[in-house]
This record gives C-alpha cells, sequence and structure tokens, in this order.
C-alpha cells in the first residue's frame, strides 16, 4: 500500500462539546484502537481531507506527540449535508497479524466488447480484501482488453499473492454487456463473411466452368479438323 504521514495532537477532553470546539478550530477529532487502550487525538482538517478525499488506499504513519505508530483509516463520519470530515477511526497495525482493508479496482486496456459496441460495466468499485499490510497492493488492476460482449472477470479469477478477496467467487466484478449497436454490428459481420464465402464459392464455379469450356472446344475443333481432313482423302480417291 502507499505510504503518508500525519501528525495529530492528544484531546484533553473526549466529548461532544469538545469534539464540536475541535471542528471550529480547524481540527478533526480521531481515535486509534486495534492494539491495546485507545488513544484519542486529532489532526488538521486540511491534512486530513488530503487522506480522506482521494481514490487510493492508504497506510498511515501516525505521529501522535511523539507516539508514532502505523494505521489505516477504518471508519469515517462526514456531515449529512456539507459533506465535511466530522470524525475518524484508525485501526493500528501489527506487522505479524492480517488486516482487512476495501482497495479500489481499477483497470487498463480498451475491452475488445466495447469496441464492438458494447458497454463496460463495473459491478465492484472496491473489493474488500484480507492479508498482511505488507502483502496488500495498493489496488487491484484488471486487464480487460480481452473481454468479449457478454464475457467479464469474476473475484475466483483475481489472484493476489497472500491475499484474500473476501466478497463472493461467483460474482462478477466487471463485464461487457450487450447493447443495440453492438448487435447491429455482430450482424453486419456476419453478413460480410457470408458474402465473402458466396464470393469464393462463385469464383471458385466461374473458374471450373472456364475449364470445362476450354477442354470442349478445344476437342471440338480437333474433331472438326479431323473430320475435315477425311473428307478431302475420300474426295480424292473417288477422282481417281
Amino acid at each position: 500500500m502507499k505510504t503518508t504521514q500525519l501528525s495529530g495532537s492528544l484531546r484533553a477532553n473526549v466529548g461532544k462539546k469538545d469534539a464540536a470546539s475541535l471542528r471550529n478550530a480547524g481540527m478533526v477529532p480521531c481515535v486509534l484502537y486495534g492494539q491495546g487502550e485507545q488513544t484519542h487525538f486529532s489532526v488538521k482538517t486540511v491534512e486530513m481531507n488530503k487522506l480522506v478525499f482521494s481514490p487510493d488506499v492508504f497506510l498511515v504513519e501516525l505521529d501522535i506527540e511523539g507516539k508514532k505508530t502505523k494505521g489505516i483509516i477504518r471508519e469515517i463520519q462526514q456531515h449529512p449535508v456539507k459533506d465535511t470530515v466530522q470524525h475518524v477511526d484508525f485501526y493500528e497495525l501489527n506487522e505479524e497479524k492480517k488486516v482487512r482493508v476495501s482497495l479500489p479496482v481499477r483497470t487498463t486496456g480498451v475491452a475488445r466488447g466495447v469496441l464492438n459496441g458494447g458497454r463496460l460495466n463495473m459491478a465492484f468499485r472496491t473489493l474488500s480484501c484480507f492479508g498482511l499490510a505488507s502483502d496488500i497492493p495498493d489496488s487491484i488492476t484488471l486487464d480487460v482488453a480481452h473481454i468479449r460482449i457478454g464475457q467479464g472477470i469474476k473475484i475466483s479469477e483475481i489472484i493476489i499473492p497472500g491475499v484474500t478477496i473476501l466478497d463472493p467467487a461467483s460474482a462478477m466484478v466487471i463485464s461487457v454487456k450487450v447493447s443495440r449497436g453492438a448487435l447491429e454490428e455482430e450482424e453486419e459481420e456476419e453478413e460480410e463473411e457470408e458474402g465473402v464465402e458466396g464470393a469464393e464459392g462463385e469464383e471458385g464455379a466461374e473458374g471450373k466452368e472456364g475449364a470445362d469450356g476450354k477442354g470442349k472446344g478445344k476437342g471440338d475443333g480437333e474433331g472438326k479438323e479431323g473430320g475435315k481432313e477425311e473428307s478431302e482423302g475420300k474426295g480424292e480417291e473417288k477422282s481417281k
């Protein structure tokens, strides 16, 4: 996973009033848990927004007044109207223990089915993964160039060494759906193929007829010449 650093300050008090005053001061209330006692602290809103409003997943190196540890964001609470970050929960990591992380799904290449008029459909934007922090990648990148219309990639086909995907193995992550335009194009391609095959058949038939005609003409000509010579010979004998 990608790594980023974040500095925080310990909270003197814990409660709604203290949290509200922190937000008014441009800070975000946070909590760190997972390995022993919980640690309540706050982080600057500007720094937190860079981390929260990002498509990437980060391993966060926290520095809370000299106490350094590593964690990942487990939960984010946002304002229902303003969409501002209200509270963030961090899960403290242990290098020897596996952790659950939601990884973003990304694609590379252009699907063959899309080039033929199909529509790319992503059923999962993120996948829930379980493994050691050292084994978990930044994201799950899928090559879709080979996918035709009606085909796709299932979770069971995705292999990440040391990482288990917790979502249903039979679920389709990404696929190419059929569209009206794609059907018309496929029909046109079939018609073109049939036309090529028909043209090849006609050319073969014409070639055969031409060969037969040449042979027949040659045979008839030879026959006529032979008949002519024979009649001339008989005429000469008669005159004698």
